[in-house]
């Protein structure tokens, strides 16, 4: 699937880690930061993880929402966000759905084994609704305060 920047972010509403569902309607207002991950605990999604963790209040200060999404349940969200004190929310996407609306559910390959998986992505909504930015691919290492600084240029 290929979104266009500029034009109305696929809407969704997924369980939460906090016992809610959240619905990307309810959060316009403020922008919307939302990275798929693989897989939570796994070593690279922790890095990722933590990194938008670390500068969580500096999201906050620039009014954008930080959310996380990976096919993982809402248990499993719990236990990482309690491991890693992640102050943000986790939904769970078990179907994919979003994953697909975002296109980010697509064919892996690792070690000449293919299967279908997340692939690590970010994409910043404006206060609008609008999908104003996205990463796809992610490269872990500096991009929560690329994704930041962002962020505060919407403000």
């Amino acid at each position: 699937m290929s979104l266009e920047l500029g034009k109305k972010a696929p809407k969704f509403k997924l369980p939460a880690s906090n016992g809610e569902t959240v619905s990307l309607i309810d959060l316009r207002g403020r922008n919307v930061v939302i990275f798929f991950y693989p897989k939570d605990m796994t070593a690279t999604c922790t890095v990722q993880a933590c990194d938008m963790r670390d500068v969580y209040s500096e999201f906050v200060d620039a009014n954008t929402v930080v959310l996380g999404i990976s096919g993982d349940s809402v248990k499993s969200h719990l236990n990482f966000i309690a491991k890693k004190e992640l102050p943000y929310l986790l939904l769970a996407d078990e179907e994919h759905r979003v994953c697909e609306q975002y296109g980010v559910w697509q064919l892996k390959k690792l070690y000449g084994r293919e299967y279908m998986g997340i692939v690590r992505s970010t994409f910043l909504i404006d206060a609008k609704g609008n999908l104003v930015r996205e990463w796809r691919k992610v490269k872990v290492n500096g991009h929560a305060q690329e994704v930041l600084e962002a962020a505060r240029s919407l403000k």
